[in-house]
C-alpha cells in the first residue's frame, strides 16, 4: 500500500498488526497448557487451573472436612478464588507484552 498522507506506511502497519495477532494468539494457546494451583484449608482442598482460567483439578481431603459443609464450600471458595488470582497474573505476564503495542 501506499503512504497516504497524515497516516504513514498502512501496509507496515497492518503487517505489524497480523504478526501481533499471531503472537498473541499462539501465546493464548500456550497459557492455556500452563496450570496454576492453590490450596485452602492447610491442603484440605487443592484447585488447579489453566492459564486461561479453566478447573482441571480440584482435591478434597475428606478426613480434614468432618463433614462440615459450610467449612468445605468456604475452602472450595478460598482455592478458586485464590487459583483463579494466579491464573489472570499469569495471563498478564505471558499476554501483557504483546498487548503493550497495541496500547490496552
Amino acid at each position: 500500500m501506499d503512504k497516504l498522507p497524515g497516516l504513514g506506511d498502512m501496509g507496515g502497519m497492518l503487517k505489524q498488526l497480523r504478526q501481533m495477532q499471531e503472537e498473541l494468539v499462539k501465546a493464548q494457546k500456550e497459557l492455556a497448557k500452563e496450570t496454576v494451583s492453590a490450596e485452602a484449608g492447610k491442603g484440605a482442598v487443592k484447585v488447579t487451573v489453566t492459564g486461561d482460567q479453566r478447573v482441571t483439578d480440584l482435591q478434597i481431603d475428606s478426613e480434614a472436612m468432618n463433614g462440615d459443609a459450610r467449612k468445605l464450600a468456604q475452602f472450595l471458595q478460598e482455592a478458586m478464588n485464590k487459583a483463579l488470582d494466579e491464573s489472570r497474573e499469569l495471563a498478564k505476564k505471558r499476554l501483557g507484552p504483546l498487548s503493550q503495542g497495541l496500547n490496552l
